[in-house]
């Protein structure tokens, strides 16, 4: 499991203001087992507050973003052009995205972390942000499409 950064901590540590409904959302995001859209983000985030609008779950996520505590995914175009969020790990990882199920699966390992390291050295390079997903079918929807005639 890798480790999340606690985001109210650190929400508070950069002086963002937490109103009520930042701090539902927040939450949300927190407490997600998945990655969230903003639709779901959204819908989720109203159980806490059910004044929150959309305007508001858009507001925040590019807060956020801005403040480098949330990752954008654009996870291989699954259910349509949707961008999904999760809290910034300490750790970069890898998502595995299933076109049959859609489950998002993570991965970390040191080769990736190699990978990084020699991308840096060979090219004279910061590396500031690197995602790479990989798409396919998961163990159970692979087993499923074998069976078909």
């Amino acid at each position: 499991m890798l480790k999340r950064h606690d985001l109210l901590i650190e929400a508070a540590e950069r002086g963002i203001r937490l109103t009520v409904q930042r701090r539902a959302l927040i939450e949300t995001i927190q407490e997600a087992k998945g990655h969230l859209d903003a639709e779901s983000l959204w819908k989720l985030a109203r159980k806490r507050d059910p004044n929150i609008d959309r305007a508001t779950v858009y507001r925040t996520i590019e807060l956020l973003k801005r403040h480098g505590m949330i990752d954008e995914l654009d996870l291989m175009h699954l259910n349509g052009e949707k961008h999904y969020y999760e809290v910034k790990t300490q750790k970069d990882h890898l998502h595995l995205a299933c076109f049959g199920c859609g489950k998002i699966e993570e991965f970390a390992t040191p080769t990736f972390e190699r990978l990084k390291r020699e991308i840096a050295k060979k090219n004279e390079f910061s590396i500031q942000v690197m995602r790479l997903e990989i798409g396919g079918l998961c163990r159970r929807c692979a087993a499923q499409e074998e069976a078909l005639p």
